[in-house]
């Protein structure tokens, strides 16, 4: 089958090739014809080493598609579900699930470490245990969540991280309060999403931050009331705060540089919520005076923060209702075979989000 392969972490192109196949199926398994996949930072992210992820891998883990096999003492699903795949499972047994904190489940990290493919050169691994930009993928039953045949499977795609995880930010970690005003620095795909939740409760001010023109524009059409540069934050913040800073600012870029603009941007009391995912060398800096003085909060925001099951059902339940628009998030289109022009597309920011249809 095709998928598409990195071979050494640090290279900027994916090799797509047609002699990999899925393996690991078996008890407690279903293996999924991939339909549609999205291109989340994260996966250019994991591909330049920002984030641990052994090679060679095959990125991808936003993806939706059927079933087409079954292991055994698999309950629940059954060959033809439709189904969106969720790159962090909670294994329901664990310290962080029986707490309710089912983000924090490690076990879908432990898959990481495992090889899911294979070539005639050797095992591939797939990216966060998962691997989407491929025709098939061999997965833990609790990775395949159900959709509703009203959803097309590329929404399921984005549903399955960058829409929960930016739509989650605002409406479970932060729980942005009516009237208040909010600041989202980095608009892709998961910024975006975090504007429609901010606008979803209802804040007065949500003012978009980034470098990129095209995405400043998107986001005033998803719910932002105001659009700058990062240059123009210092004076978007004197003008609709008095110089006190916004109530909530969200960092979706996962740079220590942008994090210290958010905590500065923050006012005295505020929330500064964090989203982006970052290197683990890359350290904030905050002095133990002003982390006293100021009483800001710094709140990270795993996958949303939230049970991500539920967190999928609300997203679908106000894609229906028309309070989100996800259809609007997929800026570009391609088939596997042109997956690099994908990957350029997010990194000059011309894209919020790319659906590869498979």
């Amino acid at each position: 089958m095709r998928a598409a392969v990195l071979h050494e972490i640090g290279q900027d192109k994916l090799e797509v090739l047609d002699d990999v196949e899925a393996t690991g199926f078996g008890p407690g398994k279903v293996k999924i014809r991939v339909r549609a996949t999205g291109l989340c930072h994260s996966d250019v992210s994991a591909m330049n080493g920002v984030l641990p992820q052994p090679a060679p891998f095959i990125p991808g883990h936003e993806g939706a598609g059927e079933i087409i096999d079954v292991g055994d003492g698999v309950t629940g699903l059954a060959q033809g579900d439709r189904v969106l795949l969720c790159w962090l499972p909670a294994c329901g047994a664990c310290p962080a699930c029986k707490r309710g904190q089912t983000q924090l489940c490690l076990a879908g990290f432990m898959n990481a470490g495992t090889p899911n493919f294979k070539r005639p050169g050797g095992d591939v691994f797939g990216f966060a245990g998962t691997g989407t930009f491929t025709e098939e993928v061999v997965v833990d039953a609790g990775c395949a969540v159900p959709i509703p045949d009203d959803v097309p499977f590329d929404i399921a795609a984005l549903i399955g991280c960058g829409v929960t995880t930016g739509l989650g930010a605002a409406i479970n970690t932060a729980d942005v309060a009516a009237g208040s005003s909010v600041a989202v620095i980095g608009c892709g795909g998961v910024g975006i999403s975090a504007i429609q939740g901010a606008r979803l409760k209802g804040a007065a001010q949500i003012v978009a931050v980034d470098p990129v023109t095209s995405r400043r524009e998107a986001a005033l059409k998803f719910g932002a009331t105001e659009a700058v540069s990062p240059d123009e934050l210092a004076d978007a913040k004197q003008r609709i705060t008095a110089g006190e800073g916004f109530d909530y600012v969200f960092e979706v870029v996962g740079k220590s540089a942008t994090a210290r603009t958010a905590y500065e941007t923050t006012r005295r009391g505020g929330t500064l919520c964090v989203v982006g995912a970052g290197a683990m060398d890359d350290n904030l800096q905050l002095n133990m005076f002003e982390l006293f003085f100021d009483e800001k909060k710094i709140l990270p925001s795993m996958y949303g923060g939230g049970d991500v099951l539920t967190s999928y059902e609300r997203a679908i339940a106000l894609w229906r209702a028309g309070r989100i628009d996800l259809e609007g998030l997929i800026t570009h289109r391609v088939r596997l075979t042109e997956i690099n022009e994908a990957l350029d597309q997010m990194r000059t920011g011309a894209a919020l989000r790319t659906c590869i249809e498979i």
